[in-house]
């Protein structure tokens, strides 16, 4: 007898196996949760779990005082340990970004605010215009190519006040007040989380959009010896003038053109062409932090899109880093690394849509905390499926699919010229997302996320089909 969750699941111990509970039972419940989880993807907990009991038991686990998400991200963030390492002695991008899970409840107060409103909620009566909700601040990292490697640093949070923000500047200058109370701190907190955890500084570049322009962020980097490459915001104070006035007398030779291709919507493409501008320059503090932080030898790369049309947004990338950049080459692979930033908003998409995280039912933040590091650990993995087929199609295909599954996918989807012509990973991961609704057609792009979801959904369904016909299971 071969049982189903030793042949098709084996990738979760992987991700589980670090992860180190007060008590033991906890380690088998997570297990078995995850398991459940996985096999009913985007389900509510009743659904994945099928009957009274796993679902009781499911909700007493989310629900202990004695867990937290350090304990359920452990393994994975371990395994994450060992992706890296297996990567050396490549550079590590490490994207960071905060996202909001938004959830509609008659006692919000249980759940927590989360600041703003969030998309598709419908609220009615008493409670109409309240949005409660959980905010996540995550630290994801990916090869130089775009591979998805895992997560290295999670924090979740609620807001106890959100009104009057701007009126409170009007009495308080936010330079002046210090980062440990800002919530902003999350970005230094993840950065030094990261740092510790992956052993190797010098081989990771933190990214973040413009809300981590931060100085003291910065002045981390520089005590840690790890990188940065960040989206500015701030007209810093530079030299003995400031930033932007700094970047318009940027000599000839540093400066050049770069052509990208741009996608427009999901079926067009533009070529832009963009004025490419870097320079070295040192940065000081905020007046208000002056004497608590240094100066910083740092390099500005400006990209600005040449002669837009009428109907599109101009291009512009403000980017600041630590790393030298003396040549146009350099400065490109910067805006090339920066462009992944795109992938942590992707990781999220796959939380909200493939794992159906904000339609949870749960009633507390801490049980909705517990959940939402579940979803985390088996949305890296549908990313990390989609993406390892587009930047490393060679690959075994052993490494993501069972022999069983294989065999599923050759009986449910029959072979075409595009599919054998493919890599057997390639192929694979055609029949798959055509299990998910993927049309194949040759000039189509390579399968996205959301067929990839809806085929595993689908697989996962047939997989135990086939496993009670052979007797193997139940």
């Amino acid at each position: 007898m071969v049982n189903l969750e030793q042949t098709s699941l084996s990738w979760l111990d992987e991700e589980m196996n670090s992860s180190v509970f007060s008590d033991r039972r906890h380690a088998s419940r997570f297990k078995s949760l995850m398991q459940k989880l996985w096999q009913g993807m985007g389900n509510s907990l009743p659904f994945a779990c099928q009957d009274r009991a796993a679902t009781k038991e499911a909700y007493r686990f989310l629900s202990s005082t004695r867990i937290d998400e350090q304990m359920l991200l452990r393994g994975h963030a371990e395994a994450t340990c060992l992706r890296v390492k297996a990567a050396s002695p490549d550079t590590i991008l490490l994207l960071q970004d905060t996202t909001t899970f938004g959830y509609h409840r008659n006692n919000p107060d249980d759940v927590g605010f989360a600041g703003h409103y969030a998309p598709g909620l419908v609220t009615t009566g008493n409670d109409a215009g309240v949005n409660c909700g959980i905010l996540m601040h995550s630290s994801l990292a990916v090869t130089t190519q775009g591979l998805p490697l895992g997560l290295t640093a999670v924090k979740f949070w609620t807001r106890k006040k959100f009104k009057g923000t701007n009126a409170l500047k009007r009495k308080i200058n936010p330079t002046r007040v210090p980062i440990e109370e800002k919530e902003s701190y999350r970005w230094l907190e993840n950065l030094r989380q990261s740092t510790a955890l992956l052993q190797c500084p010098e081989r990771c570049v933190h990214i973040g959009d413009r809300e981590s322009d931060i100085y003291e962020l910065y002045c981390l980097a520089s005590e840690l010896h790890t990188h940065f490459l960040v989206r500015t915001c701030v007209n810093r104070l530079a030299e003995n003038t400031t930033l932007e006035e700094e970047m318009k007398s940027v000599p000839s030779e540093c400066q050049g053109h770069h052509r990208i291709l741009l996608r427009q919507d999901k079926e067009s493409m533009r070529e832009i062409t963009l004025n490419v501008r870097w320079k070295t320059l040192t940065l000081h503090p905020p007046i208000g932090k002056a004497k608590q932080y240094p100066d910083l030898l740092l390099t500005a790369i400006i990209a600005t899109e040449e002669n837009p049309d009428d109907n599109n947004t101009r291009i512009e990338w403000k980017l600041l880093t630590d790393l030298p950049v003396t040549n146009l080459e350099e400065a490109i692979e910067k805006l090339e690394w920066y462009s992944h930033r795109w992938k942590i908003e992707t990781f999220h998409k796959v939380m909200k849509s493939g794992c159906q995280a904000e339609r949870s039912r749960l009633g507390s933040a801490e049980r909705l905390t517990n959940l939402l590091c579940c979803y985390c650990i088996l949305s890296w993995r549908i990313f990390w499926l989609t993406m390892l087929n587009r930047e490393i199609p060679k690959s075994p295909a052993e490494l993501v699919f069972t022999e069983t599954e294989m065999e599923i996918l050759d009986r449910m989807v029959k072979d075409t010229a595009q599919i054998m012509s493919s890599t057997p990973l390639e192929r694979y991961t055609i029949k798959l997302a055509q299990l998910g609704g993927y049309m194949g057609n040759k000039n189509k792009h390579p399968p996205g996320n959301i067929v990839i979801w809806r085929g595993l959904r689908r697989l996962n369904e047939i997989h135990t089909g086939w496993e009670l016909a052979a007797e193997r299971c139940g």
